[in-house]
């Protein structure tokens, strides 16, 4: 069996990759597992995070739903590697199975696992969990839809 190589891709790959963009880029790095299947992204919460102004100021915890979008930005990175998405978009369908297990604030690494278990066509079945410390911190199973970029000329 011949080991795949891990793909590393720093903010600016991430930038060239997915639209976001301060304050709502929400990964820092991605490491491509295997490609099409497999990611970890990595964020760094930081006390200099927008949403502690007005999220438990005192007590600053990272939103919940900003770590489910974390996750799916590191699923829309794996996936828009592929070649065959290029000029393509990655859009919330749904989430299912959503839980969030522990509280993820200043200082803490979320590390965020995705897999790919179905992908066809246009619809993506994703299931993700973010972690800190290795412990589970959130997870939830994804679907997403792939579109053409309407900012795109084809």
């Amino acid at each position: 069996m011949t080991e795949q190589k891990v793909v590393r891709l720093n903010i600016v790959d991430i930038m060239n990759t997915i639209p976001h963009r301060f304050p709502f880029l929400l990964v820092d790095r991605v490491d491509i597992i295997e490609e099409g299947k497999k990611a970890v992204g990595y964020k760094n919460i930081t006390m200099n995070e927008d949403c502690f102004n007005g999220h438990f100021p005192g007590s600053p915890i990272f939103p919940g739903v900003l770590t489910v979008e974390a996750m799916a930005q590191t699923a829309g990175v794996l996936m828009l590697r592929l070649p065959a998405l290029k000029g393509k978009l990655v859009y919330f369908a749904a989430l299912k199975e959503v839980k969030f297990r522990k509280p993820v604030g200043p200082g803490d690494v979320l590390v965020m696992e995705v897999d790919v278990l179905r992908f066809g066509g246009r619809i993506a079945m994703l299931k993700s969990c973010g972690k800190v410390d290795g412990e589970i911190v959130v997870e939830a199973e994804m679907t997403a839809a792939v579109l053409d970029d309407p900012n795109k000329k084809a």
